[in-house]
């Protein structure tokens, strides 16, 4: 009897321990993310106010200041995107969602083109209907399933009816297996359809096909969840937070992503999300939180307690240690093009790059900018757009990477491809 009970004790105080270490580690994230404001370069990013918002835990004089930016910079930016005929449906959907994070009135804001002034809802439902229209030209979004997917979450959690042909389109991908980013099966574009269906269901907009939106959910679950990998992850690092959340707004019970939730911790904890892109996609996961949790946020007596102690100057060891780099180059064409170079140990492949560009061996390259940090667009005076469902797929040693440019490090010598490629 004391043994059972001596048995009870441990694991009581083993539970507790673990509740404060995932509390901590929670805040650890949650402040992270809440500094990367003041850092990162470029536009604000809706998708870093969207997590924070969505934290039990807050800032909020910080949050105004950014939300303020977000609807200035970001605002501006979008506006000019829209008078060059550019698409901004995933942008645009970022944007709502995070102005209703803040249960900001979006009918006070205004995009004005050819002389036309819509708000933010009425303008991407505008952005839907062009994508609509793509896919009689080419049985396709005119971006791709994720921004598509993110409008209909806007859309809906703002309350906007989503018509079944949008919802339609949607169905009848998850059906043909059209998720994917090249050859690679896109779990993030399966989280995000996920969502953007249930909402449709919880809003009651697609009573007419309701057997085929619940074959389509219990696909996207399906798909979510074998894809889950030894070590818990659903795909990758990077796509576990948005499956997590979806798995979260589809209702599936606990016990079936509780090891991706120990995974995303775990990862955490070995600073893997460095990246505040990736930050502002796990950290609505770890507090249970999905996008559609924006449907019934009041913002009423929120917490205020977030505040960032100073941190200790950051101590850079010098090195003198280099590895080996050889890239490898392939054209549309299939043309390859060999360089090799030494470069220091813990280089970005940013620096990498901008190291070989600077050995005058003939090698150039672009790269514009991304809410997840500069991406490549042209090598060798060849881009890969958006625009023409292309872009430059990079590997190590023949495993594709997780990471862009400007994230990947090279700790060892290694061979990085670099290959325009479809999708």
């Amino acid at each position: 009897m004391l043994l059972l009970a001596f048995i009870a004790t441990l694991l009581t105080y083993a539970s507790v321990v673990t509740a404060e270490s995932n509390h901590e580690l929670l805040l650890s994230l949650n402040k992270d993310l809440l500094r990367s404001l003041d850092t990162q370069d470029g536009l604000p990013n809706p998708s870093i106010h969207l997590a924070l918002r969505l934290s039990n835990y807050h800032n909020l004089a910080k949050e105004a200041e950014y939300l303020n930016k977000l609807k200035n910079a970001l605002h501006n930016d979008i506006q000019s995107s829209l008078l060059h005929s550019q698409p901004v449906t995933g942008i645009m959907a970022l944007y709502i969602l995070a102005l209703k994070s803040s249960c900001y009135n979006i009918s006070t804001i205004t995009f004005t083109i050819n002389g036309k002034t819509q708000v933010p809802v009425m303008q991407l439902k505008t952005q839907m209907d062009q994508e609509k229209k793509n896919f009689a030209l080419s049985g396709r979004p005119l971006t791709n399933y994720y921004q598509y997917s993110l409008g209909v979450i806007a859309l809906c959690v703002s309350g906007v009816r989503v018509n079944n042909h949008v919802t339609n389109k949607l169905i009848i991908a998850t059906e043909y297996d059209c998720f994917k980013h090249g050859d690679i099966v896109s779990i993030d574009t399966y989280a995000m359809a996920g969502m953007a269906l249930q909402c449709v269901k919880d809003a009651g907009y697609h009573v007419h096909n309701a057997a085929e939106l619940d074959t389509a959910l219990a696909k996207i679950k399906q798909k979510l969840l074998a894809s889950r990998r030894t070590d818990g992850h659903l795909g990758n690092e990077f796509s576990t937070g948005n499956a997590v959340q979806a798995l979260l707004a589809m209702g599936s019970p606990v016990t079936e992503f509780a090891a991706s939730t120990e995974a995303i911790r775990t990862s955490v904890r070995a600073n893997v999300y460095h990246n505040p892109m990736g930050m502002s996609q796990i950290l609505p996961a770890l507090h249970q939180k999905s996008y559609l949790s924006l449907r019934n946020k009041k913002c009423l007596n929120e917490d205020d307690t977030l505040v960032l102690e100073p941190e200790e100057p950051e101590l850079v060891e010098s090195t003198d240690c280099s590895v080996n780099v050889k890239v490898e180059v392939v054209k549309h064409d299939g043309t390859k093009t060999n360089y090799a170079l030494d470069v220091p140990t813990g280089s970005t492949l940013l620096k990498v790059l901008e190291l070989l560009k600077g050995k005058n061996v003939g090698f150039t390259f672009e790269v514009q900018t991304s809410l997840w940090g500069p991406f490549l667009s042209a090598i060798n005076g060849e881009q890969a757009r958006q625009s023409d469902k292309r872009y430059w797929h990079l590997s190590s040693d023949g495993s594709a990477l997780n990471e862009g440019v400007g994230d990947y490090t090279v700790e060892n010598d290694q061979k990085i491809g670099i290959q325009n490629k479809g999708y």
